[in-house]
């Protein structure tokens, strides 16, 4: 079982999904839970199944307090790179609440800090924290969803699969077809 909470203040958990992908935007949550909440099945988003992931996902958005979402597209991420737009997101997504938090923790090594707000990265939080990894199940799934929708105009790449990760059959569809308005152009899109 996750801990609750780093703090016994008015927390939010952070966390992203899609920073390793070739297409599509990276996405980040934010998640408030009720102090002592347990959620015993929630946990790091990659070793949730796909059907866990969107189940917890309307637990998480009943019993939440306050999430949001935000996404940073392709073209922003060519022109200030994966980490400056995985961290922009978090802001875009932490702006959004409606309660501010009193305390910020952030799933990795990096983050830059959100007006005054205290936070602290934790490495691999996404399978410490409930509410990083609540962030986790969150991104991951409207990130999913994204890809999901962009698959209609471009069939041939298979993101309803790969999601945009870097898989051999999305490579070689980027070999055969070219690239899309949805690549990276900054990232090496053939191995």
């Amino acid at each position: 079982m996750l801990k609750t909470q780093f703090t016994s203040l008015l927390e939010a958990g952070v966390d992203e999904a899609g920073r390793g992908c070739l297409a599509g935007p990276v996405t980040a949550a934010v998640v408030i839970l009720p102090l002592g909440v347990k959620l015993p099945q929630i946990n790091d988003s990659k070793i949730l199944t796909e059907k866990k992931r969107y189940d917890l996902r309307s637990q998480i958005e009943k019993c939440a307090i306050d999430f949001q979402v935000a996404h940073v597209y392709q073209d922003e991420i060519d022109k200030i790179n994966i980490l400056n737009a995985s961290i922009k997101a978090m802001h875009l997504a932490i702006k959004k609440l409606k309660k501010k938090p009193q305390y910020i923790i952030v799933d990795g090594n990096r983050f830059y800090p959100y007006e005054e707000v205290p936070y602290k990265c934790i490495i691999k939080g996404d399978g410490k924290y409930q509410n990083i990894a609540a962030a986790s199940i969150l991104a991951k799934t409207y990130r999913d969803d994204y890809m999901r929708k962009i698959i209609h105009d471009f069939p041939e790449y298979g993101w309803n699969k790969n999601k945009g990760y870097p898989t051999l059959s999305h490579r070689k569809a980027i070999e055969k077809y070219g690239i899309t308005e949805h690549h990276r152009n900054s990232f090496k899109l053939l191995s």
